[in-house]
């Protein structure tokens, strides 16, 4: 067992060399923030204390903080799972004509960031926003109906929801598409039938995907930073957190919502791993599987297409929003824009801070691409063609960006890097470049080691067999033949980068590195022109990542969803 765990026959000193500049590179920028936070957090004047978690846990702001951040992710997951459930029932349980396209039109809310989407949804249904006005207009309501009631909770829970309900959707399709169809069959032949054939059956059968759905959701809801800011919702963990990066080193409360926001990360996804992952729950294997997928009579497929397209339309409505906002030269008090624009999407070109911030953007990603690319197709490439001690570890490690939340990563690099070369205050160029990389690398490294999986290796050994060495191989022969999957993850991590949130609004501190995110949140406070800047602002992002999703999902296919799974 210890020979097989140690087999060195693969490790020759190029290998050697470039898993010691992992070893560095990961624990200088991922283990050591994470490592200098659980230290500040647990150890005061050199002793053990949880000091900081009792003063944490009796302050009332930081009480409600919690409180309300629970309640933020459990409501999200509930939400998300109403909504994609059915979906995912109906779009692999029943064969009816334009499935795929409904199935591609259950991904479009992903395009936008609910960062972005919050902008349009505020002018819509503020006070006296568009449905309001409406309906007054109308005379449904008599005074106008506060939308967001709660101080905002609403709207992020409804902005989280319609983002969010894609990725649910892919991992309980994904998890329902593996039951076996011959469980249900026996089930119903002793008179389980309905809803009772779903709860004892086919639900336990798909819990590992709904559960891995379940994980990304409450863990995006709880740590999201963008949306409650823009929506004025504060008391929540991850704007606490915002809001203690300034006096990082005077208010050690901050290094507890941290640890906790990083603890409680960990353990779900290691409840996900321990009890679900890769489980089937002992189904009897039977070789090929038939489809448990049905024909649809005229009247379900009337109702699919129905409540399908309605989901659809209700998850477009911010991004209506957006599109409006962005067109309009004056919306106030009125249905509709009163008067219509687009000078706004040329005026993002010349005024000073959305120009640079475009520039800023442009010139992170790009750089943060580049990393990510070098590092991610050499990391697959190890990962499937060679065999060395603590594999699994190294690819454990390259997956925990996917999982970690933004803000985590990004106080620790405030905190662990304050007063060196990499200092935020100073210029945080540096540390922007390396948290965008590191937090996109998964997706490079996904896209490259799919590639490599369907790439025959027969193909470099009959290279290496000619002569030449194994890099020569890879440049020569292996890439040119996973060159489309290559493209795809760069495009994806540099979309990504682009609209990277919690770690843009936290490292960029001075105005003159603000990346677009950062200038869209600074916008946001201007009155007169801010939220029509703003949102043509997000309009350009969302083209962007529509794009890349677009073209990602073309190369990878099905393969695409296990881009989002910690």
């Amino acid at each position: 067992m210890f020979s097989r765990w140690f087999d060195t026959s693969d490790l020759s000193p190029g290998l050697v060399a470039f898993l010691a500049l992992l070893a560095i590179f990961f624990g200088a920028f991922l283990v050591y923030p994470l490592l200098y936070v659980f230290l500040n957090a647990f150890y005061q004047d050199g002793q053990f204390s949880t000091t900081f978690f009792g003063l944490m846990l009796q302050n009332p702001v930081q009480q409600r903080a919690l409180i309300n951040s629970f309640e933020l992710g459990i409501a999200a997951t509930i939400a998300t799972t109403i909504i994609s459930l059915p979906i995912a029932y109906a779009l692999v349980r029943f064969d009816f004509p334009g499935k795929g396209i409904l199935g591609g039109l259950m991904l479009i809310p992903m395009v936008m960031p609910p960062f972005v989407g919050a902008i349009g949804m505020r002018q819509m249904f503020a006070r006296f926003g568009s449905v309001n006005l409406l309906l007054l207009d109308t005379g449904i309501i008599e005074t106008p109906i506060d939308w967001f009631g709660g101080g905002g909770f609403l709207g992020v829970v409804v902005l989280e929801a319609l983002h969010l309900y894609p990725l649910m959707y892919l991992n309980i399709a994904a998890g329902l598409a593996n039951v076996d169809p011959s469980l249900e069959e026996s089930a119903r032949n002793v008179g389980a039938s309905g809803f009772r054939l779903f709860r004892t059956v086919t639900f336990p059968l798909m819990l590992p995907g709904y559960f891995a759905g379940a994980i990304i959701v409450f863990i995006w809801a709880f740590t999201d930073l963008g949306t409650p800011l823009i929506f004025e919702y504060r008391e929540v963990v991850s704007v606490q957190i915002f809001n203690m990066v300034t006096d990082v080193h005077e208010n050690p409360i901050g290094f507890a919502l941290v640890v906790l926001v990083l603890l409680l990360t960990l353990i779900l996804v290691y409840l996900s791993k321990k009890f679900f992952g890769g489980r089937r729950y002992e189904m009897i294997a039977r070789g090929h599987v038939v489809s448990a997928a049905r024909k649809a009579t005229r009247g379900q497929t009337a109702l699919i297409y129905f409540a399908l397209l309605s989901v659809t339309a209700i998850a477009l409505i911010p991004h209506a929003s957006v599109v409006l906002t962005s067109i309009s030269d004056r919306w106030f008090m009125t249905v509709l824009p009163s008067e219509y624009t687009g000078a706004y999407y040329s005026q993002i070109f010349d005024h000073d801070l959305t120009l640079l911030s475009i520039k800023n953007s442009l010139f992170l990603s790009v750089l943060s691409t580049i990393i990510d690319v070098v590092l991610g197709v050499m990391i697959a490439y190890v990962l499937t063609r060679r065999r060395f001690p603590f594999k699994d570890m190294l690819d454990a490690l390259t997956m925990l960006p996917l999982a970690l939340p933004g803000l985590v990563l990004a106080f620790g690099y405030v905190a662990g890097f304050s007063g060196t070369w990499f200092d935020v205050r100073e210029s945080p160029v540096p540390l922007l470049i390396i948290a965008y990389a590191v937090r996109r690398l998964p997706y490079m490294v996904r896209a490259a080691y799919a590639g490599f999986q369907q790439t025959s290796i027969a193909l470099e050994e009959a290279s290496m067999n000619l002569g030449a060495g194994p890099f020569r191989t890879l440049w020569k022969i292996t890439l040119p033949l996973v060159v489309a999957n290559l493209v795809a993850g760069a495009i994806l991590s540099f979309s990504f980068a682009m609209l990277e949130v919690s770690d843009s609004l936290i490292l960029a501190v001075k105005e003159q590195y603000y990346p677009i995110t950062k200038a869209i949140y600074a916008l946001m406070g201007r009155i007169a022109d801010g939220p029509y800047m703003a949102s043509a602002m997000g309009m350009l992002g969302m083209a962007l990542l529509a794009g890349s999703l677009i073209f990602t999902g073309k190369v990878l296919g099905k393969k695409m969803g296990e881009l989002f799974k910690v």
